[in-house]
């Protein structure tokens, strides 16, 4: 089966397998970049993307690059896309991102990542084509996304599912 045959159906027969991506993701083709940050005592600096990271961390050179906002406790999912590569960072705020490996016939099929990025603790993660993902802004007022994407957004690559369809426990806050 392709990505654009995939149904809720067929996802919601997936055995799903919640990994721990402390020390890194688990699933096939999903990548973290820990970023640093440059204090001093004018303000600090924080650097997104460069060239030599394509080479050396196995990133991607971006075609297209856009900032996104989303509202204090908002969910987006869930999406995935058949041909492009997203590669975001958060520049503002606190998000919760799932990546969930759909892939039939991929090592990792049905591996669940739970990332959480923002300004506290900064990264670039590298999500490929055929791996579902959404996002859960945790912080106020809002979150700003920046995804530098591997081609230009084409509403006919972008594969969307309800919400809740599946994995409606895997968002934070979880208080227990």
């Amino acid at each position: 089966m392709t990505i654009t045959d995939l149904t809720i159906d067929d996802i919601q027969r997936i055995p799903f397998s919640h990994k721990s991506a402390f020390n890194g993701p688990t699933i096939a083709g999903v990548q973290q970049k820990d970023l640093k940050t440059i204090i001093d005592g004018r303000g600090d600096v924080i650097e997104l993307w460069s060239l030599p990271w394509v080479e050396s961390e196995g990133l991607a050179v971006p075609q297209h690059v856009y900032q996104s906002a989303t509202d204090y406790g908002v969910v987006k999912c869930w999406h995935l896309h058949a041909m492009h590569t997203d590669q975001f960072t958060v520049t503002r705020g606190k998000l919760q991102v799932v990546c969930v490996d759909v892939r039939e016939g991929s090592p990792t099929y049905g591996h669940v990542n739970s990332f959480i990025m923002g300004i506290q603790r900064p990264m670039l993660l590298l999500i490929p084509p055929g791996v579902m993902h959404g996002w859960k802004a945790l912080s106020r007022p809002e979150t700003i996304v920046v995804n530098l994407q591997t081609l230009p957004y084409d509403p006919a690559d972008e594969f969307k599912f309800p919400w809740d369809c599946v994995l409606k426990e895997v968002w934070e806050p979880k208080n227990r």
